[in-house]
């Protein structure tokens, strides 16, 4: 499903984040490619709610401070754990691979916080990028959060799409892999999303919420560390927990 006039508004909002400047009606119309009067009723709509401003006269349009006010009133009531930034940068440390914070949205599992490799050949992960749940390592260590029967109806919905050649291709098979990932202690990625990409990835809880943590990378460099990977990654994770165990 995709809401054009919500698509519209969100692809404006990455626009002015890539660019970072105030635009015109004529700038924006012309970049995407919408008409000029589906252009200013959009632009006309903002600004009428107050989400656009002009900050000089006639020098274009641009976000106004309310989009981070309401930004930090969301965050506020369900917010990333503390200290999560630093867990991931010290696995990428160690690690030299990228680390990621990934919760379950709908069939996707979605990255609310990542820290990159600084190789120059790695894994992209930027904040708001989703991969299907049943799919990746990731996705699973989501999915073996939920309770037998809801994850069995999701994997009944599920669409089996063909990524790569490991694409794991019907429920069973996904559940297969679960119990194999739970009783090995953790999940591993097999290039089955992205071709030459590897990984492994560990469940956990903050409270009532699920969240699974990833370090993945290209498989000529994590192939054969696979194992010494979940291991450093539990070791972290769990030092990360008694920590916040002891502040609460």
């Amino acid at each position: 499903m995709n809401v054009k006039q919500a698509a519209n508004v969100l692809d404006l909002l990455e626009y002015f984040a890539e660019h970072q400047r105030p635009a015109s009606l004529a700038e924006i119309s012309r970049h995407f490619g919408w008409p000029r009067s589906s252009t200013f009723n959009l632009l006309g709509t903002l600004i009428n709610r107050g989400f656009l401003y002009e900050p000089r006269a006639k020098a274009g349009y641009y976000p106004a401070p309310v989009w981070a006010a309401l930004t930090s009133r969301i965050e506020e009531a369900q917010p990333v754990p503390p200290g999560i930034r630093e867990l991931l940068q010290a696995l990428v440390d160690v690690t030299g691979e990228t680390a990621v914070l990934a919760v379950a949205s709908g069939s996707h599992a979605l990255f609310i916080e990542t820290v990159e490799s600084p190789h120059s050949v790695r894994y992209a992960a930027p904040t708001g990028k989703r991969v299907p749940l049943h799919v990746t390592a990731t996705g699973r260590a989501l999915i073996s959060q939920m309770a037998a029967e809801e994850r069995a109806s999701f994997l009944r919905k599920a669409e089996f799409e063909r990524y790569t050649g490991t694409t794991l291709m019907s429920p069973e098979a996904v559940e297969e892999e679960i119990a194999a990932s739970q009783e090995r202690g953790w999940f591993a990625g097999n290039a089955e999303f992205t071709q030459d990409l590897g990984g492994v990835a560990l469940p956990f809880e903050v409270g009532a919420r699920r969240f699974a943590l990833l370090v993945a990378g290209p498989t000529f460099r994590v192939g054969d560390r696979l194992e010494a990977l979940a291991a450093t990654l539990r070791q972290h994770l769990q030092s990360y927990l008694s920590r916040q165990a002891d502040l609460a």
